[in-house]
């Protein structure tokens, strides 16, 4: 990886994204719900996601994505373009906590310039987030 982000002809299916860990905010959780146009009392109301049943107040799905798209983006860098994002959530992200992100290169095609990497965001409880992301490279990205 350089500073400008991955070379498609150097990767190889296998290789690791470097970890990335997410602390997670009130802060954070609050102020990306808003920033999403997420009201939902869940996501910035402790009592209310109490009366839910939640221990906490907690992140939204949209967060999520971004948080995904802003891992996978940053190691790819500026020449990558971000085709597809298809994620499954899993246990919930509390303030206090730590997500830690971690990613695989998990198919190659040279003939369409695409990477797929498959991923996991892992808090205390268990996975957060798992999925995969496609990235399309200069001509396949343009074709």
């Amino acid at each position: 990886m350089s500073a400008q982000g991955i070379s498609f002809d150097q990767v190889k299916v296998g290789d690791k994204l470097p970890e990335l860990a997410i602390p997670v905010t009130v802060e954070l959780v609050v102020a990306s719900a808003i920033a999403t146009r997420d009201f939902f009392p869940g996501h910035h109301d402790l009592q209310a996601a109490q009366q839910l049943g939640s221990k906490h107040i907690f992140m939204n799905i949209l967060t999520t994505n971004g948080l995904v798209e802003r891992y996978v983006g940053a190691w790819a860098g500026a020449e990558a373009l971000i085709a597809s994002v298809k994620i499954r959530l899993g246990a919930p992200n509390y303030p206090g906590d730590c997500m830690t992100m971690q990613g695989e290169v998990s198919e190659k095609d040279a003939a369409a310039q695409a990477l797929t990497v498959s991923l996991r965001g892992v808090n205390s409880m268990g996975d957060h987030v798992s999925g995969t992301v496609k990235l399309l490279f200069a001509q396949g990205a343009l074709a």
